[in-house]
């Protein structure tokens, strides 16, 4: 069986790492020429995928992206901060805004950019989380964040049609934003994480990256927040 992506052109933004890449690595093991754009990318590759340089605070740089492309079929976005748990009281809103900046309005600056370009059939997937909904203190910056971007795909699910746009919810999942910590530290806090959660365990990027195969490839999904969170959220 032929896979609705193959021969289709994906540019995911962020996908030099983490869940990102594990979406790069996923689309071109069905047969999409991909790309992958960001500001931190490998200097080259053999894997077959193409790297576009970007920076999604500046609109010059994706307007470039976009113009050196040309036409695609699917947008993904999953660049975004690593952003530090704090109260508000204690918290520099300079740097919040910045949080912002990358994850919230980098992709809508790529959206606005890449509609020339994107296919009218194609699709726009977003990346949101469970803090959007699952309160925590000091997490403010991730949930309203997160909380916007969900209530914006669904939004423009409706502004952009036919273009079909989803948003995917990750939950904990193992991957290099969790580097900062030692590894000792880092599995005891997934093991912890894990043990809360219905299916016992914390996630890995490929099975996230499935999610977002599945909102490309199904052309009647759109509007949807995909939960893939381990059971997160209940």
């Amino acid at each position: 069986m032929t896979s609705s992506l193959s021969g289709k052109t994906i540019i995911v933004i962020g996908g030099s790492s983490g869940i990102g890449a594990a979406v790069a690595q996923a689309a071109l093991a069905r047969g999409a020429h991909v790309i992958v754009a960001g500001r931190r990318l490998a200097p080259g590759s053999d894997s077959g995928l193409r790297n576009e340089p970007v920076d999604v605070t500046d609109s010059a740089s994706l307007k470039q992206l976009f113009e050196t492309v040309g036409r695609f079929d699917h947008l993904v976005y999953t660049s975004g901060p690593s952003v530090r748990a704090k109260p508000l009281i204690e918290t520099d809103l300079d740097e919040a805004r910045d949080n912002f900046d990358v994850k919230l309005w980098g992709a809508l600056r790529a959206i606005q950019h890449a509609l020339p370009f994107l296919h009218e059939q194609g699709s726009i997937t977003l990346t949101s989380g469970q803090l959007g909904r699952k309160l925590a203190a000091g997490q403010f910056i991730k949930t309203g964040i997160n909380a916007a971007t969900e209530a914006l795909g669904k939004q423009l699910a409706k502004e952009l049609a036919p273009r079909r746009v989803n948003v995917i919810s990750p939950g904990v999942i193992d991957t290099p934003a969790y580097a900062g910590l030692g590894q000792e530290q880092r599995l005891a806090m997934f093991a912890k994480a894990g043990q809360g959660l219905p299916v016992g365990r914390v996630g890995q990027a490929e099975e996230v990256a499935a999610g977002y195969v599945l909102a490309m490839e199904n052309g009647f999904m759109t509007g949807a927040v995909v939960d893939i969170d381990g059971g997160g959220l209940l």
